[in-house]
């Protein structure tokens, strides 16, 4: 056999390098449940193009999860290639400056914007026009209601949606009747009626020009509402996600829940599968169409492997065949609207008694008006939330206390 020459030596070394470096070469994912299992899902096709890049899902808790992003990009520390953020986190991540702007080059997402449900595009676009989140999965606002419950006490879908005012006088009828509550808690309602109507420019609590909106007609409604709900005794005072709030499903104790589309899935898969049959969804009430979460993919500016991470985000946000997946799996209603006409869509819930609920939830989505994101969205939420508690348990003056709340949110908006 002939012996290399040195060149050959070298030039095959090189190869050697490049393929184990491309061997060893990963990704890291930053993602919350069930977002971590769409992940992993996805790693299977990520394989057939990328064979010898690894993706890392790294897994937290929804709150830790963005307690954790929001440490890493203000420190520049311990960041991911790729970092799931859910849509109330958007603006703020966005406004420190933390993460790419995916509208631009090399990626220019901006080209695609035509196939993104207009008003999940907007959410993850800044105040400065960067497109710094891709979007996955949105949250149209939806109704659920137990039939059971609305048959034992005479009140029909209707009771509930004809408007706010028919919605509660349908929880006394069936707190009358069945000892259920209307809602699992009154802020449930003030959440959605303050989503509701928001006209262009506006944001949820500061619009695009930094007037805090807190004491605005709806913001009004809102807290009169839940007020009414309250002095009546409709809601259980039962917080979400707590383990009272599941069981409230799983007994019947709770009559309706105001929330996202995915709230479906979630009752079907594991807070109250055994309830299968018994639910149904309607539009909200006064046929307010809001957005109610959604989940966005971000490239932080420190990550290591932007070439990679793009591609991965791409995949997840871009491609059909992945969308379908995810919203199949774990209901993550698709952003994208080349798939909305699949005939998915078509088919019925066999867990809302065979309803086909989601060519409601898609008519929804296409009637919800872009909304202004804001860095002080969650400040402003804790502020609002803390205000209207104590109009329920202390009997603030409402009027008062969303002065009061402006007050606090104008002192942050004018740091």
């Amino acid at each position: 056999m002939k012996p290399l020459t040195r060149t050959a030596v070298i030039a095959a070394a090189a190869m050697l390098t490049l393929a184990t470096a491309q061997a060893q070469q990963s990704i890291t994912i930053a993602a919350f449940p069930a977002v971590d299992d769409i992940a992993k899902a996805a790693i299977p096709i990520w394989k057939k193009t990328h064979p010898t890049v690894e993706v890392k899902v790294v897994s937290r808790a929804f709150a830790d999860h963005h307690t954790a992003m929001t440490t890493a990009l203000s420190t520049s520390s311990n960041l991911p290639d790729v970092m799931v953020v859910e849509y109330g986190y958007v603006a703020r991540f966005a406004e420190g400056g933390g993460l790419e702007n995916l509208g631009a080059a090399p990626y220019n997402l901006q080209a695609q914007q035509a196939h993104f449900v207009p008003y999940a595009y907007r959410q993850g676009t800044s105040n400065a026009g960067a497109v710094v989140a891709a979007p996955a999965d949105i949250g149209p606002g939806t109704l659920l209601y137990r039939t059971d419950l609305l048959k034992t006490a005479a009140v029909t879908e209707a009771d509930l949606t004809q408007s706010w005012e028919s919605f509660v006088g349908a929880g006394v009828k069936i707190k009358a009747a069945t000892g259920a509550y209307l809602v699992a808690h009154a802020r449930d309602i003030k959440d959605i009626v303050i989503r509701s109507d928001i006209k262009a420019g506006e944001g949820l609590y500061i619009d695009n020009k930094g007037k805090v909106l807190v004491d605005s007609p709806r913001f009004l409604r809102a807290f009169q509402l839940a007020k009414k709900v309250r002095d009546q005794k409709l809601d259980g005072k039962i917080n979400a996600w707590s383990n009272e709030w599941s069981e409230g499903f799983k007994r019947g104790t709770i009559a309706t829940q105001l929330s996202g589309a995915w709230l479906a899935g979630h009752l079907s898969n594991w807070l109250a599968p055994a309830t299968k049959g018994l639910w149904r969804a309607a539009q909200l009430p006064e046929k307010a169409y809001a957005s109610w979460g959604g989940t966005f993919y971000t490239i932080p500016k420190g990550a290591k492997n932007k070439t990679l991470a793009w591609e991965f985000i791409e995949l997840m946000t871009l491609n059909p065949a992945m969308q379908l997946q995810a919203f199949k799996a774990q209901d993550a209603f698709p952003a994208l609207v080349d798939v909305h006409n699949d005939a998915f869509f078509d088919q019925p819930i066999e867990f809302l008694g065979g309803q086909k609920a989601r060519l409601l939830w898609r008519e929804t989505a296409k009637k919800i008006n872009p909304i202004e994101v804001h860095k002080l969205d969650p400040i402003a939420d804790e502020i609002v939330n803390t205000e209207l508690d104590k109009v329920l348990d202390q009997g603030k003056d409402i009027p008062t206390a969303l002065a009061d709340a402006k007050r606090l949110l104008e002192r942050r908006v004018n740091r």
